[in-house]
């Protein structure tokens, strides 16, 4: 090989023994540092949010660099998936205006939530979700699980929201036109304090894309990865998803690349 390239054993060997260069000594620094984020997102970040978690430590890199680091070395968020919204809205009960009209930015916390129910299946049958988040950041502030698909459910979600949130005045209530938020005990619930109900309009699923956006990320991320053997356990894994990762350490490309309560006391403390 020396005599091909026209150079000396020794100045090969030379060569061979010198100290890496300050890129690539940079660069596998910073892939230590992808494969630690990408782990602790639960394999699902991609390069943008991936960055923002290295320069949250005060790592100098660029999304272009952390996107062909992760080509190079086989790293990849979990890829999208279709997703199927279902709501079952044929009934006869009252429905009401909407308020919202996809005006899915707000100002201020405790202005305007958005509320869904999705269907996870377990080997035990289906286990059914209602969540609400709060436009403003994102989170997920009621949640509720349960085998029956009843509004009293609903209910309980938005008693767990209230009793954390404490919203003061008037508070839209967006969700779709689905029986259980058109039944007349949950309206006495949201009237009893004071929110103001919205609906959908019929058919449209972009009227409440935020919380179809929500269960879209979470079975993508966390439930398709999972074969649930009980109700329980598909209880506990979703409980875990949506406190201790999505509401607290999920970067959300809407917020900056910041969780929800990340930026909530970021807004608090400005």
């Amino acid at each position: 090989m020396c005599r091909v390239i026209g150079a000396s054993r020794s100045g090969y060997y030379r060569w061979r023994r010198q100290t890496k260069g300050k890129r690539q000594k940079e660069n596998e620094k910073i892939l230590m540092e992808i494969r630690e984020s990408h782990k602790n997102s639960r394999r699902a970040y991609g390069s943008p949010r991936i960055t923002g978690d290295l320069q949250a430590k005060g790592i100098i890199c660029g999304e272009n660099r952390v996107a062909r680091l992760m080509k190079i070395n086989g790293i990849a968020g979990k890829a999208k998936k279709k997703f199927k919204a279902t709501t079952n809205s044929k009934h006869n009960l009252p429905v009401a205006e909407n308020l919202l009209n996809q005006n899915f930015e707000v100002e201020k916390p405790n202005t305007t939530w958005v509320s869904d129910i999705t269907y996870i299946w377990t080997l035990e049958g289906w286990l059914y979700l209602a969540v609400i988040l709060d436009l403003y950041s994102r989170q997920v502030v009621g949640w509720a699980m349960s085998d029956r698909l009843t509004s009293d459910f609903v209910i309980k979600a938005l008693y767990q929201a209230i009793g954390r949130r404490k919203p003061g005045g008037e508070c839209i209530f967006h969700s779709d036109r689905g029986v259980q938020y058109a039944s007349a005990d949950f309206r006495d619930a949201i009237n009893s304090h004071g929110f103001i109900q919205s609906m959908s309009r019929k058919g449209n699923c972009y009227d409440n894309a935020v919380a179809e956006s929500f269960f879209h990320t979470l079975k993508i991320e966390h439930v398709y990865d999972y074969r649930y053997e009980t109700r329980a356990e598909a209880r506990q894994s979703i409980f875990e998803y949506i406190e201790m990762f999505y509401n607290r350490q999920r970067r959300h490309s809407a917020l900056g690349y910041r969780s929800p309560v990340s930026f909530e006391l970021e807004a608090m403390a400005a």
